[in-house]
Formats: C-alpha cells, structure tokens, sequence
C-alpha cells in the first residue's frame, strides 16, 4: 500500500450516450441534477460536489465503453506513475486538458487490471 493515497476523490463521472441532448434532459429535469454547462458532445452537472458528464458516444463504439471513473489526486504524475507500475496499463501519460482562469486542468488515463477505463484528474494552479 502506498504511504500516501494516490486517488483522493471522485472529481468526475462519464455516461456515454447515445443522445447528449436527450440525456442532458432526463438528467436536468427527471433526476434533478444542477445543470452546470455544456460543450460539443458534452453535457456536465453537478452532483453532490461530483461532476457528472455526459458524452456522445458512436453507436459502434457504444458498446466498447463503461463509465469512467475520475479519480482526484495531488501528484498526477507519482499516482499515474504508481498505478502503471503496479500493474495498470497506461493509455495516456498525465497532460493539460483545460486552461481555465487561475488553474490548468490535467489527466491521465489508464485500465485497472480488468481492462476498465480510469483516470486521474488534478487541478493545478496557473
């Protein structure tokens, strides 16, 4: 077990859909999520501190995907690291997927030893 804990919250959650404006319905106004904003392909809200995104998915590919799981974590970099070494199957090394204002939005994306999708997710200060 590592000294520190590598993953130390659930920042995100995906549902790929078939339909993001559909879904981005159901989530809104059946469940009753907050609405927070949305993006080509994609729809995200809010869900007790956890974000839950909604993403276009191909049909063909539809089938190939599970919810991923977005693991918040301090030290992107010595937690993805840690994760390839024990075992896990690095798909992409940590990178910047969003410059927002005052923060840089960093990820990394890895399979867990049954082959389901995971990420690590880190705000970092610009």
């Amino acid at each position: 077990m590592p000294a520190h804990p590598l993953a130390t919250s659930i920042h995100q959650l995906l549902i790929p859909c078939k339909d993001v404006l559909r879904s981005t319905a159901f989530y809104r106004d059946v469940v009753g999520l907050q609405f927070l904003f949305e993006a080509t392909g994609l729809a995200f809200f809010d869900c007790g501190g956890v974000r839950l995104m909604l993403s276009n998915a191909p049909d063909e590919k539809l089938d190939l995907l599970n919810s991923v799981i977005y693991f918040g974590t301090a030290d992107i970099d010595g937690a993805t690291n840690e994760v390839v070494a024990k075992g896990g199957e690095l798909i992409s090394a940590p990178h910047v997927i969003a410059r927002l204002p005052g923060r840089d939005v960093w990820l990394s994306h890895w399979k867990d030893l049954e082959g389901n999708r995971m990420s690590f997710m880190q705000e970092k200060p610009a």
